[in-house]
């Protein structure tokens, strides 16, 4: 069937609403709403505050609150259970898109759910997910950006990438742009992409494959950096998507310009926050290494996924205002529009260094 519609003058919805249900009146599709709900990954996100937030679609069964779920190759009880209109429910019945917080990881989009009796059996389907998913991974056989004319020149077909994005949004959107690129008969191939920071698994599927790591608005954690490092694997971080693409397409043609290589001077911890009437929000912090500097470039992260970036404004030690802090002092910072502080927060700041190709 055929039906002229209109999201703008809303032509054609109604006669739209009532193929569909005679389709599926002519055809029996039918659910069960007496059983563990089944359904699929509309999109997942990571939220500051409620952790991993996904949009599933019940395809059959009822899903109620509580109830252990395993999406793709994550698990987790139902914590909180929304409607479309972000209303609180405690059932849904099939054909229920709903929203839902408490799984462990941030499942992605077309993920198969499904829910059970118990925990323990979310949990051993989950495990059983992720190792036949270690598996197939572990049958792709990257390199840095300025490797790749070198290989391509070799022989090389294929690019392979592990993409770690802050939203599922953002990454089948860079996902996309990526595998769309092609120089002389070269595609590129995301063999992992999922939401969440870059993690140490990333780390050895990477070194596995042969692959490039690359991170649009997320990063890796101190820990994950040394292990990339002592396995020689190479991290890029990116937040605008073109970018992204200009640096792929340049490398594959052999043309990177030189590029402005973040180099990390110092870190501090949000220990209390304070306000003032003229000032709005100070930063009272702790600083853990290197040395912080006024106007330098700075980045808030928060349970590894940056929520800020922009520039020191103002350095304050006991009651006066200073130009640089040092290691192991405390101090006041305020950064340039920016009023979104939590206590353990962790503030980076760093300077863009040349870096000739």
């Amino acid at each position: 069937p055929f039906v002229n519609i209109s999201a703008v003058t809303g032509e054609g919805i109604d006669k739209l609403l009532d193929t569909v249900l005679a389709i599926a009146e002519m055809a029996e599709l039918k659910a069960n709403p007496n059983r563990y709900a089944i359904g699929t990954v509309i999109e997942s996100r990571v939220d500051k505050a409620l952790g991993s937030v996904a949009s599933l679609l019940i395809q059959n069964g009822t899903l109620r609150l509580g109830d252990p779920i395993v999406a793709g190759v994550v698990n987790g009880r139902v914590r909180t259970l929304k409607n479309d209109q972000g209303q609180n429910i405690i059932s849904a019945g099939p054909s229920t898109p709903v929203e839902v917080t408490g799984l462990n990881g941030s499942p992605a989009a077309g993920d198969k759910f499904m829910a059970f009796e118990t925990e323990k059996q979310a949990k051993q389907i989950a495990e059983e997910r992720k190792l036949r998913s270690r598996e197939k991974d572990s049958n792709f056989s990257g390199m840095t950006l300025e490797d790749l004319f070198g290989r391509i020149q070799e022989g090389i077909k294929e690019i392979k990438i592990v993409l770690k994005a802050d939203v599922n949004g953002s990454l089948e959107a860079v996902k996309n742009s990526l595998e769309k690129i092609s120089v002389d008969g070269v595609k590129v191939s995301v063999i992992r992409g999922a939401v969440g920071a870059i993690t140490e698994s990333d780390i050895v599927l990477a070194s596995a494959s042969d692959a490039l790591i690359i991170g649009f608005n997320v990063r890796a954690n101190q820990k994950t950096m040394d292990m990339a490092k002592q396995y020689n694997i190479p991290i890029k971080t990116y937040d605008i998507i073109y970018k992204v693409v200009e640096d792929m397409e340049k490398a594959m043609k052999g043309m990177l310009d030189p590029e402005y290589e973040e180099k990390v001077t110092g870190t501090l911890e949000i220990r209390q926050i304070f306000k003032f009437s003229k000032v709005g929000l100070i930063a009272g912090c702790h600083v853990l290494s290197g040395t912080i500097k006024n106007n330098q470039k700075a980045r808030i992260i928060r349970n590894d996924v940056v929520v800020y970036n922009g520039s020191v404004r103002t350095l304050q030690h006991e009651k006066d205002q200073v130009k640089e802090v040092k290691k192991d002092m405390d101090c006041g910072i305020t950064l340039e529009n920016c009023q979104d502080y939590k206590e353990k927060d962790i503030i980076e700041v760093y300077d863009l260094v040349e870096i000739k190709r």
